[in-house]
């Protein structure tokens, strides 16, 4: 078996580094996706119509936050409470099964954008295909309901399952000898049940975004066929489209995998190699995946680039009456 050398505590110069490291992309989230938020939330307080992609995006920015909000926890909790000798306390467990329940509903938000994008973009010949269509743009609220109802079941059953489902059992006699330590055994053996099988509600949605994403690069191979057979303008509004879709569904794949594996490599970490300076690793990486995507996200949408280039704007405006006003302020000393 592999074993690792057990880390069971840090130096001050390791904490401090990733307490900087765990505040910055905390900052960094929640201001990308707080800006998310709030540009799609401003049009509703105007009581302008959102589109179905931006009603997701509210959703699934509102999500992120309490993503980031609970990495942050955990990366604190790290630090300074949970030791890797003892068991996990009540309070690290509850963050983790947290984020977990959170990052699921975060794929869901996600397959549900993949399939807005896939129903917008693909032009569709079969009847029953072109019926799908119609039925979830126009009930796009009803997928969001159903995020909601999948996560709040996930959230029951994970609980119930890491905090009131009963132990594994274990026969009298060998209770006797060394109680304390097989307890503790038995316990980081449940833990990780409880996690793997926890884990699994993300593989639904999981394969609902493949197969989304196939049907894009599919109609993008399509759609690159008929361009070359008609000799058509490289400047194509549906080649843009298929572009911007598929680059944010990619990226978010690609962040997702990688945050999923540091997740699940952080358990052993955790509970059978005790080795703290891993779990910050991943920790770490898995804070840094939904910051990046929220970025790419920012990048490919019309609406939200508007935004960032009004804000520049107005710095750019303010920096300069700024300036002006120092330069009257220094002439005004000098005469």
């Amino acid at each position: 078996m592999w074993t690792l050398t057990p880390f069971v505590t840090v130096s001050y110069g390791v904490k401090k580094a990733f307490l900087f490291l765990s505040v910055l992309e905390f900052a960094v989230g929640i201001l990308a996706n707080a800006f998310i938020f709030s540009v799609n939330f401003r049009d509703v307080v105007r009581k302008q119509p959102l589109s179905n992609c931006d009603v997701v995006l509210l959703s699934l920015s509102l999500s992120r936050l309490v993503l980031h909000g609970l990495l942050f926890l955990d990366a604190i909790q790290l630090i300074y409470f949970q030791q890797m000798k003892d068991s996990l306390n009540v309070s690290y467990k509850a963050i983790i099964m947290l984020w977990m329940i959170t990052n699921q509903a975060v794929l869901w938000l996600a397959t549900c954008l993949s399939l807005l994008y896939c129903f917008k973009i693909v032009r569709f010949s079969h009847a029953v295909l072109l019926r799908l269509v119609s039925c979830v743009s126009r009930k796009s609220s009803w997928m969001l309901l159903s995020t909601v109802l999948f996560t709040s079941f996930c959230t029951a059953f994970c609980f119930w399952e890491v905090f009131t489902r009963p132990r594994f059992t274990v026969p009298p006699k060998l209770l006797m000898n060394n109680n304390t330590e097989r307890n503790w055994r038995m316990e980081k053996v449940h833990f990780i049940h409880s996690f793997l099988l926890c884990s699994l509600g993300s593989l639904p949605p999981f394969l609902c975004f493949l197969a989304s994403s196939g049907v894009l690069i599919v109609s993008l191979w399509q759609h690159l066929r008929t361009m070359r057979a008609h000799t058509r303008n490289s400047c194509d509004a549906s080649l843009e489209a298929h572009i911007i879709a598929l680059r944010s569904l990619v990226s978010f794949l690609c962040l997702y995998m990688v945050s999923l594996c540091a997740a699940l490599l952080s358990v052993p970490f955790l509970m059978l190699w005790h080795n703290k300076l891993g779990v910050m690793v991943c920790v770490g990486i898995m804070a840094a995946c939904p910051s990046g995507h929220a970025a790419i996200l920012i990048s490919g949408n019309a609406k939200l680039r508007r935004a960032v280039n009004a804000i520049l704007r107005w710095a750019q405006s303010s920096l300069k009456v700024r300036a002006d006003r120092q330069a009257d302020a220094r002439t005004s000393e000098l005469c």
